[in-house]
């Protein structure tokens, strides 16, 4: 393990300072992270060959996630995601009998947080090192009131990087007031190299059962299962396949309970890249890209639609409106967990 200093890349407007941080181990395996968004620009898996695979959509400059070009068509490359995760129906809840409004980003309702979520925040790198393996800590304060959430929320995320080409990221937060709380991250992968589309990359999830959406893809309540849909997912499916039975991917899948805590595998037979994930949480949320917009990425390489597919671990979106979904309040005294290992075999 090679130990570097942080990388500046420029001052925010905040006044801020933006850094890249990087994460390497003994197997050559890179992973790059910025403290703007806690955004994961960079997974490279050295292969065998001694050429890198890096596996996840992104840029080379940081600067450019605040293009406004990359911003019209925002996708949320690679970003921390929160206070809530996923659409809240009508940018509303109410704890405790008392109301709350939040902003709206997507039509009449919230997604990912909102205008301005934990992806478009600086957050601070309040710890980093490398025993017992590569590991950076960066923590967010956000406000009372931001958003429309209530309570200041005190944040952070540890990310690490073993030997054995797992990246866990593990988030804890605690808040003053009662508030909702569902986080996650927004990691688009790519198996081969990030070239092309991922039409050919083969998908497992471990669920028998889907959450229902409405039409505006929003979590009704109700769940269905999956046995002779195009959302049976159990073995092995080539993404491409299963685009033409169900047109697009953009669910919450309840995770069968395993003791492993296996959500997920994702595989390329070109590259040879096997990509599990692991989860304390409950639904994987399995999206193929559909809205990626026409962007140059990393290598110069042109991404659009159906270039990254991502595998968002959380709560049950949504559930902070639905009573018999499992509770998404966080109260004053409480601390709220996840952790979830991506772990690429090759």
């Amino acid at each position: 393990m090679i130990k570097e200093a942080a990388k500046y890349c420029y001052r925010h407007h905040s006044g801020k300072d933006i850094f890249l941080y990087t994460l390497r181990n003994r197997k050559g395996t890179e992973v790059l992270v910025t403290n703007f968004g806690a955004i994961v620009s960079s997974f490279k898996i050295k292969m065998a060959n001694e050429n890198f695979n890096d596996i996840v959509l992104g840029f080379d400059r940081v600067e450019d996630y605040e293009d406004p070009a990359y911003l019209a068509g925002y996708p949320w490359f690679g970003a921390a995601i929160g206070r809530y995760a996923n659409r809240i129906k009508d940018a509303a809840f109410t704890i405790d009998n008392k109301s709350f409004r939040l902003t709206k980003n997507n039509g009449n309702d919230q997604l990912h947080g909102g205008v301005s979520g934990f992806d478009k925040k600086v957050w601070d790198c309040i710890a980093q090192g490398e025993e017992p393996q590569p590991w950076l800590e960066l923590n967010y304060k956000s406000p009372d009131g931001e958003e429309g959430y209530p309570g200041n929320l005190d944040l952070s995320i540890r990310f690490e990087l073993s030997d054995e080409n797992e990246l866990s990221y593990a988030y804890t937060a605690v808040g003053d007031k009662a508030t909702a709380v569902n986080l996650t991250h927004h990691d688009y992968f790519n198996l081969d190299n990030g070239a092309g589309t991922i039409r050919e990359n083969e998908i497992k999830i471990y669920s028998a059962q889907i959450l229902e959406q409405d039409a505006a893809l929003i979590c009704t309540g109700n769940l269905s299962g999956v046995e002779g849909t195009g959302f049976d997912l159990r073995a092995f499916t080539r993404i491409g396949e299963g685009l033409k039975k169900t047109g697009d991917y953009d669910k919450s899948f309840l995770a069968d309970e395993r003791e492993d805590h296996l959500v997920a595998e994702a595989r390329s037979l070109q590259s040879g890249t096997l990509l599990q994930v692991y989860s304390t949480d409950p639904v994987v949320h399995f999206y193929t890209g559909k809205w990626i917009p026409e962007v140059k990425g990393k290598q110069g390489i042109l991404y659009g639609p159906y270039s990254g597919f991502c595998l968002e671990t959380q709560q049950h979106p949504n559930a902070i409106n639905i009573p018999h979904f499992p509770n998404t309040v966080l109260r004053p005294g409480e601390v709220y967990r996840q952790k979830t290992i991506y772990k690429v075999i090759v």
